[in-house]
């Protein structure tokens, strides 16, 4: 019996990821990772931007390392497979497939990367590649009408001809060399329609398909080849693809779809398809098309498009499993933007012991701008401090995530500081008297809150000249070479005697309040020859 599905909790979240392309979404190491094209976007396991790699060319199926430290994504466009190292988001390889254009689909198991090809109808195809290898060296396992799903786990590889209808699935043996085709699970037996999503349990030994004409998720023996159970029935057929996914210890199937009223998303226990959590995603507005689903340790991410203006968001859906962990952030209430501000927390975990290191997410918001992301980590005993100079006046707000564990659920803390304006200074320095005709040298030196201040803010100069001629102001070339150290010079040739006064204007920062200095002197006549 399906659960009643009620609208997504006050702690689910969704984001508009600022991209219309791709949206496949994987998930590990406590971080989320999503295909937009041209990018590849990594969120937080809360949900919140951390970071982007840009500049890809058909950036569109996403696989991760079952421990989260290699990321590999088809470039279509470029045909090549790239390989990210998560913790730097350094490329670490580009793996020609020229020979096998427009790859567009991965799967990973153990050493074996397997990438769904294909630009058009009657050239696709899979090929594999062996990760042990220093230039892995793609070979071709088969031949599909259009670019496949797949799926792979343990020493089975599934493959999806997408294009097809109804669809059939191959399931291939992997641990031989070729692979060996086990058979195939006709497509026309089920009366299964077009292909909408894959995904295999961990240990390779059942398949879940889902279809747009159905409203329930198969379920298949990949050794016997025979149906064993349906998950559903899961929000109304008929309207978009719909989507599956594995849990990473294989006890839970999610699956879900974009209807005409929103989206629906239910949690199955994978032995017994008996349902466990339903969410739902109603307040739109519009029309919503899901796009692809991951699992982030209890919870969920689903990436869906507006239908109406084609944006892809990410939805993330905690599900209740895990205990909960406990973060705490302690910041300044307020200071100036010449500050270094100390904060600190403490991670606990459900239990209360001592977490050990732990690497933390930062993000600062200034008056809620986009963020900077810092790095922090835990001491043993989960107390952190980290001191930051924002160099800036307004809200700033410091975002700090823990992204779980296998037996904790992540956490969260926010703490925010208003900073206003530093006072600054300058002081100037100069001859006492001068000669009219010779060179005048000065200097002096910016400050903010009593430090000195470099900065890339020009500085202005006045001169005022009061002889028996009258008062006379003029404008001299500004300073625009302020050194790290805060210090300036200029000169200055007076072509008369006089009163001489020299004005020094900055006008401040994002950090600073605008200040003035002035200089006097007298300036002699030059001695008769």
């Amino acid at each position: 019996m399906a659960l009643p599905a009620p609208a997504a909790s006050a702690a689910d979240i969704t984001t508009d990821l600022g991209i219309t392309s791709g949206g496949d979404v994987v998930a590990g190491g406590g971080k989320a990772y999503i295909a937009g094209d041209d990018r590849i976007l990594v969120v937080n396991a809360n949900g919140t931007r951390n970071a982007a790699i840009t500049g890809l060319l058909g950036a569109l199926s996403l696989a991760i390392t079952p421990d989260g430290t290699r990321l590999y994504t088809a470039l279509r466009d470029q045909n090549e497979v790239m390989e990210l190292d998560t913790a730097t988001l350094d490329t670490t390889r580009l793996i020609s497939l020229a020979e096998y254009p427009c790859p567009t689909n991965v799967a990973l198991s153990g050493r074996w990367l397997w990438v769904g090809y294909g630009c058009d109808q009657w050239d696709g195809g899979v090929v594999r590649l062996d990760l042990l290898e220093q230039t892995p060296r793609p070979t071709q396992v088969a031949a599909t009408y259009a670019s496949p799903k797949l799926a792979a786990a343990g020493n089975t590889l599934v493959v999806g001809d997408s294009g097809l209808s109804p669809a059939s699935l191959r399931v291939y043996d992997v641990s031989t060399t070729p692979a060996t085709l086990r058979g195939i699970i006709d497509g026309h037996d089920y009366d299964t329609g077009f292909l909408g999503d894959l995904a295999i349990t961990p240990d390779g030994s059942t398949i879940i398909a889902a279809f747009p004409d159905s409203d329930e998720y198969f379920a298949w023996d990949t050794t016997s080849l025979q149906k064993v159970r349906a998950y559903g029935p899961g929000p109304a057929s008929g309207y978009y693809l719909p989507v599956v996914a594995v849990s990473p210890d294989g006890t839970h199937v999610a699956g879900g779809r974009g209807t005409r009223s929103g989206l629906g998303v239910t949690l199955y226990e994978s032995a017994t398809a008996a349902p466990v959590h339903t969410g739902t995603l109603t307040d739109h507005g519009g029309l919503m098309d899901l796009r692809s689903l991951t699992f982030s340790g209890d919870d969920l991410f689903a990436v869906w498009r507006d239908v109406d203006s084609d944006q892809l968001h990410l939805w993330r859906l905690e599900t209740g499993t895990l205990p909960e962990s406990t973060l705490t952030l302690t910041a300044p209430s307020t200071g100036t933007g010449a500050d270094i501000l100390t904060l600190t927390g403490r991670l606990t975990l459900p239990d209360g012991s001592a977490p050990g290191e732990q690497p933390l997410s930062v993000t600062r918001h200034v008056d809620d701008s986009a963020g900077t992301t810092l790095g922090v980590t835990t001491a043993e005993d989960g107390t952190f401090t980290f001191k930051d100079r924002p160099r800036r006046a307004g809200v700033i707000r410091y975002d700090v995530v823990w992204n779980g564990s296998p037996t904790a659920h992540w956490s969260a803390a926010s703490a925010t500081v208003t900073l206003v304006k530093a006072e600054s200074s300058i002081t100037l320095s100069g001859p006492a008297t001068g000669v009219a005709g010779t060179q005048l040298t000065f200097s002096g030196v910016l400050s903010q809150g009593g430090q000195p201040l470099g900065s890339t803010t020009p500085l202005r100069i006045l001169r005022e000249v009061t002889n028996s001629k009258g008062t006379v102001v003029t404008a001299l070339p500004s300073v625009s070479r302020i050194t790290p150290d805060g210090r300036f010079r200029f000169m200055d040739t007076p072509a008369e005697a006089g009163e001489y006064s020299y004005r020094v204007e900055w006008d401040g920062d994002r950090a600073s309040l605008p200040t003035t200095a002035t200089f006097n002197l007298t300036v002699e006549e030059a001695p008769q020859e």
